[in-house]
């Protein structure tokens, strides 16, 4: 499969998305239903309220993404310890946009 992964713009100073692409490329953790992965792009949501992350999943896909991952950050608020207040409406809004036959994760480890 391929995937692109959105992140949190706030986790970029913390993270540099090595755990995401580790369980992504391993077909591991959310992955595992979607197998090993080809990573198309990782984008961060443009900042809160996480708005530019719409046009941005639709970028990755129009590059070939047959799934959009949001990050462990945006959920699961992993390193900072904070998810994003946005993240449903986020994700709602991703899918609208996208359409139902690409498959939006809700993490990525």
């Amino acid at each position: 499969m391929k995937v692109g992964i959105i992140r949190c713009q706030q986790t970029e100073d913390l993270c540099p998305g090595t755990t995401c692409i580790k369980c992504a490329s391993s077909g591991k953790l959310a992955f595992e239903n979607v197998g090993p992965s080809d990573i198309v792009g990782i984008i961060s949501c443009g900042g809160c309220p996480g708005k530019r992350a719409i046009p941005r999943a639709k970028m990755l896909v129009d590059r070939g993404a047959e799934v959009i991952a949001l990050a462990s950050c945006i959920f699961k608020g992993t390193p900072i310890g904070f998810p994003c207040p946005h993240a449903e409406q986020m994700k709602k809004a991703i899918v609208n946009k996208v359409g139902e036959n690409i498959q939006v994760l809700d993490y990525t480890h």
